[in-house]
């Protein structure tokens, strides 16, 4: 991975929502719906920049004092499959790790094989399933629930 890891900043949510945009077209999420999810209590966004073209990659998680969850996490299709979703995942583990929490949690779309494939070679297990809580261009999708212990680091490159 190149670039850098970093906080998520208030000014920066119209890009997120447009990059959310690319990496959801069916159900992307409004710079509203960032910044009532930010408010939470224990919910933080951190991306992945590029000195070339901004924003890469993003994360937002909600770590509490048992489970983290991440909330929605995406990669500009041109940087894919360069390890920034798999570093995201590193920094948000170490970071709940660091707080006490015991798994990391994550709903995924069914038919998304390429995040499954990600979550599984990172150490998510799967928990269970939600039938047809997706939005998709089918119609409905199943969502799969996975965890991951905190016991081990997730490796990343």
């Amino acid at each position: 991975m190149s670039g850098e890891l970093r906080l998520l900043l208030r000014s920066e949510l119209g890009a997120l929502a447009k990059l959310h945009a690319q990496c959801f077209p069916v159900d992307p999420w409004t710079v509203r719906d960032f910044m009532e999810l930010l408010a939470i209590r224990g919910a933080s966004g951190h991306l992945a920049t590029s000195p070339d073209t901004g924003i890469v990659a993003f994360i937002l998680d909600l770590i509490g004092p048992d489970d983290a969850e991440i909330l929605t996490i995406g990669v500009a299709p041109g940087a894919r499959r360069r390890g920034l979703a798999r570093a995201l995942i590193a920094d948000l583990s170490k970071r709940a790790r660091q707080r006490g929490a015991r798994r990391v949690l994550l709903e995924v779309a069914a038919d998304n094989k390429a995040a499954i494939s990600l979550y599984s070679s990172v150490g998510f297990i799967l928990l269970g399933e939600r039938p047809g809580y997706y939005k998709s261009p089918s119609g409905r999708a199943d969502a799969l629930i996975f965890g991951l212990s905190l016991s081990r680091e997730v490796d990343h490159p």
